[in-house]
């Protein structure tokens, strides 16, 4: 290494220096600790005590807490729901404010509008909306003479959660416009020209040209279901009877709540064990569906 070269190299260090800095004490460090925590016996309730190393006693415990299995159960329950019609819907709209019509700048501000909005904001506005004796969607259903729905209830919470996500693709929304406009319009021209119609264009053409932003739609879309916690915590904090209790609830009360620091890390790290789980399972069957170029 040449004089220049080696100055060079402590130049790009030291614009490096802040961000490694950064990344060292509020991620590598924590994660470490977290790691090591998830295998000691560490309560913040007992002042002063270091923690004790029990190896794997609380993933053993994890496995034998009803409440882990229920949460666990609820945000997979979640993410099946959720997920897929997120992905719908925001390609559904994708597709439409890809369309050549009047006025299409104003509609696509109008989606993309909903994903600016604070998240403790948005679970304001549909705590009132989804409210039994007030709220705007059981007025509507009176005015079509059709009873009130316990939209937050024990049966019907879950799904509403799930139809509340929709409300917030608009940044999926703007992915999948900028993949539509990579589609080459020759090939649609020609399709076109050999008389295939708009819904064979659609699966021939542009699907298979958009299934790289699928998957990573995909992909984000599974880190952030699973990783759910600010708008259900305002809205139902669980309830009722534990039917909205997600993996992300669990975690927070054992940590802040109970302060059960190394539980906490346990249950951390197996949600990152699941959510690689399934990320991997979408990279494998990429193979087989995803189409580059």
């Amino acid at each position: 290494m040449t004089q220049e070269e080696r100055q060079n190299f402590f130049k790009g260090m030291a614009f490096l220096a802040p961000w490694l800095f950064g990344f060292a004490v509020f991620t590598a460090i924590p994660i470490c600790l977290s790691c090591y925590y998830s295998f000691c016996d560490f309560s913040l309730t007992v002042p002063r005590r270091a923690p004790l190393w029990i190896g794997m006693d609380n993933y053993r415990q994890l496995m034998h807490d009803s409440l882990f299995w229920k949460s666990l159960g609820n945000t997979v329950y979640y993410v099946a729901m959720a997920l897929p019609a997120g992905m719908l819907v925001s390609l559904g709209l994708a597709l439409l404010l890809n369309a050549k019509i009047r006025g299409q700048a104003i509609y696509r501000a109008i989606i993309f509008l909903p994903s600016l909005i604070p998240a403790i904001a948005s679970a304001m506005v549909w705590m009132w909306m989804y409210n039994t004796q007030y709220g705007l969607l059981n007025y509507l259903l009176g005015k079509v003479g059709l009873p009130p729905v316990a939209w937050l209830g024990e049966k019907g919470a879950m799904p509403s959660l799930a139809l509340m996500s929709v409300w917030g693709v608009g940044n999926t929304v703007i992915i999948y416009l900028a993949g539509l406009q990579d589609v080459p319009r020759e090939l649609l021209e020609a399709a076109e020209i050999d008389g295939a119609g708009a819904m064979r264009r659609l699966f021939s053409v542009t699907l298979p040209f958009l299934t790289p932003v699928i998957f990573f739609n995909l992909v984000m879309g599974i880190i952030g279901a699973f990783s759910i916690l600010t708008v259900p915590y305002i809205m139902t904090q669980g309830g009722p009877n534990n039917a909205t209790y997600f993996f992300t609830f669990f975690n927070y009360d054992e940590a802040f709540k109970f302060l059960h620091m190394g539980y906490a890390s346990a249950i951390a790290w197996i949600q990152l064990v699941i959510t690689l789980a399934l990320t991997g399972i979408a990279f494998w069957s990429a193979k087989k569906w995803v189409h580059y170029g």
